[in-house]
């Protein structure tokens, strides 16, 4: 799928963050990093045992568990998890995030065509904020207009849309979400948008 496939009547294009914009796993993988050397630093861990332990457990079980596995295995103190949780939201990371090729190409093309881009994004603001400030635009910045949903009802509840649409002057019928989770599928239903899968894209 490519930009010239879509329907030209839309006028502008809500993207989700995570895995819609960039690749989650380039953010937090970087975190596990940094979190690994502060527990080397003051409990002689070994940061790559504990790095490839945070990761492992990201992919066979998810980022909700990291910190539980960690505890159990390297038996360190809760104390840490408020670190853990702190550097989450506010790391500042070795490298920019990079936006997927495809997606990047999708973005430029929208602008180029003078339509709006918008990302409303699930999830703690300062922390979505954070990664937004670290990520690799390519000048795109200027036209990127966020909502963070979590600031009045998170996604698939339909206020940020709502809000988007009343403060832009935009008809459901020009909106196009790029979508990449059950959540902003039923948001998009909601609230009468046509949506399209990111993987169509990638």
């Amino acid at each position: 799928m490519k930009y010239s496939d879509i329907d030209k009547r839309k006028k502008a294009f809500i993207f989700e963050l995570d895995d819609v914009i960039y690749p989650e796993k380039d953010y937090l993988y970087q975190v596990y990093y940094l979190f690994a050397g502060l527990l080397e630093y003051t409990e002689f861990i070994d940061a790559k045992k504990t790095t490839n332990l945070m990761i492992d457990t990201y992919i066979s079980e998810g980022k909700y568990v990291v910190f539980d596995r960690l505890k159990e295995s390297l038996n360190i103190g809760e104390q840490f998890r408020s670190k853990l949780d702190n550097l989450l939201i506010t790391a500042k990371l070795p490298l920019k995030l990079l936006v997927y090729k495809n997606m990047l190409n999708l973005l430029q093309e929208i602008v180029i065509d003078r339509k709006k881009v918008f990302i409303v994004t699930n999830g703690n603001p300062e922390q979505q904020l954070n990664k937004i400030k670290q990520t690799e635009w390519h000048g795109l910045e200027p036209y990127l207009t966020v909502y963070f949903a979590d600031e009045t009802f998170a996604k698939p509840e339909p206020d940020a849309i709502n809000q988007l649409i009343k403060d832009h002057g935009l008809q459901r019928k020009e909106l196009l979400m790029i979508e990449n989770s059950e959540v902003d599928r039923l948001c998009a239903e909601v609230c009468g948008i046509d949506y399209m899968s990111v993987h169509e894209f990638l």
